[in-house]
């Protein structure tokens, strides 16, 4: 892509409404723009990157069995009302009435669609366990939204569901689940910390929190620095074998990690001191059993083995994909701006032009363009070579390619690695290989 014809309008001043770091680094950054109070339109960039987000998301829940589904925006109150969350619910609820009066809303969550879904197309325990999903828009009217898409009104969230005859299969889900999560915060470039979390009156302890650690975080954490250096899940576990599963679950759960809400001081203190770590930290993701709470409300129950009415033991699993846009950002970014993992950068690499219509140079550029096709951000605009300096970094591609005329000459490039700042002189051939590889 050619940044002279690409709609990323970068802003050199932070805008006044903008009160952390990866808010004002989304609109200088050209991601995001605002259109209500905890409402926004994504821009090319900023697309990319949900785009990157969700995909990794994906093809991780579903290398875990999971079955990805579309459910709708809107919802009829009177599934709320089945379960007896509609009036439970509070503020946070967009009513509306359709031109027939009918009550609905727009969704905050899905357990009562998917209830109703499965109650609808399951009858006997033979067709369980299953395990489904989506991503896709959700809103919830916060009294007071801030901190852009930390704490935004409408949000894109991967929200999904397991059905199982018994606890010990929900147990087994949920637990795969806990694998599938820590694959994904893997590949997305991200240390995410698995805390302990309410689970209200359901009680036991299959709840858990998934907190990137980052200096502006909502909460505070405190964990065992193992977490720092721990494999988070390893591509040699199989989702097939339960002692895998077992056994990854123990690792994840045996060391201690709490926030400031869940912190048992007696239970710190048995962790050695020079193991103990305190810090902030970002939700980004949830699991969470709940049992038969929906399945008994809402009158679904399938035929069990003896004939018997079993009402199927459900667990819930969210991940904040447009949260984890600003949560990666206020974890890994510099002064100069947004350092992305490569895996969700919305550009692997930018070129530099530093001359412009000098005949050597543009032809290596759109050699190098041609080449790395939609993993370059072309920046062929006729501005100072500072000005395509800053916005680079403030972008935060993963690469820089910096050509000039002296260099293109000799087929030279200079290869910038945005994290550690490093910088190297490659032939085009080896720079291609290298931001690549």
């Amino acid at each position: 892509m050619r940044l002279s014809r690409s709609l990323i309008p970068t802003l050199k001043e932070t805008p006044a409404e903008a009160q952390i770091v990866s808010h004002r680094l989304m609109l200088r950054a050209g991601l995001i723009r605002q259109q209500s109070a905890g409402i926004y339109a994504w821009l090319p960039a900023g697309q990319r990157v949900l785009r990157n987000i969700a995909n990794i998301v994906r093809e991780e829940q579903d290398r875990a069995g999971a079955q990805e589904i579309l459910m709708p925006t809107i919802q009829a109150a009177d599934l709320w009302r089945e379960s007896g969350r509609y009036d439970a619910y509070g503020p946070e609820m967009l009513r509306i009435r359709d031109r027939h009066d009918r009550e609905m809303l727009y969704g905050p969550t899905n357990e009562e669609m998917l209830t109703a879904i499965m109650r609808d197309s399951v009858q006997s325990y033979r067709d369980l366990p299953q395990m489904l999903y989506h991503i896709q828009w959700k809103f919830r009217d916060e009294v007071r939204p801030r901190f852009g898409v930390l704490r935004g009104r409408e949000f894109l969230m991967k929200d999904g569901y397991s059905f199982d005859l018994d606890y010990a299969g929900a147990v087994a889900s949920y637990r795969r689940m806990l694998l599938a999560y820590m694959r994904t915060f893997r590949r997305l470039g991200v240390r995410a910390i698995p805390m302990r979390a309410d689970t209200g009156p359901i009680g036991g302890d299959l709840s858990h929190e998934f907190h990137i650690l980052a200096p502006n975080g909502e909460s505070g954490v405190f964990y065992d620095n193992a977490f720092e250096t721990i494999g988070l899940g390893d591509d040699t576990l199989s989702y097939d074998n339960q002692a895998d599963l077992n056994a990854f679950f123990e690792q994840m759960t045996s060391l201690y990690a709490a926030t400031d809400e869940k912190h048992d001081t007696e239970a710190w203190n048995n962790v050695p001191a020079q193991s103990r770590r305190e810090g902030r930290g970002i939700e980004v993701g949830q699991i969470f059993y709940f049992g038969t709470k929906y399945s008994e409300a809402m009158g679904f129950s399938v035929v069990g083995p003896d004939g018997s009415k079993i009402h199927p033991e459900m667990g819930s699993y969210g991940i904040g994909v447009s949260r984890l846009t600003g949560a990666i950002i206020e974890a890994s970014h510099d002064d100069a701006g947004i350092i992305w993992p490569a895996s969700i950068a919305p550009f692997r690499t930018a070129i530099l032009n530093l001359r412009q219509g000098d005949a050597i140079t543009d032809t290596l550029c759109e050699s190098l363009h041609e080449k790395l096709g939609d993993a370059a951000l072309y920046d062929d605009r006729p501005a100072r070579a500072g000005e395509k300096f800053a916005d680079a970094d403030l972008m935060g591609h993963p690469w820089q390619l910096i050509v000039g005329p002296r260099g293109a000459a000799n087929n030279q490039v200079e290869v910038k690695n945005r994290r550690s700042g490093e910088r190297t002189e490659l032939s085009a051939d080896d720079a291609l290989t290298k931001v690549l590889g």
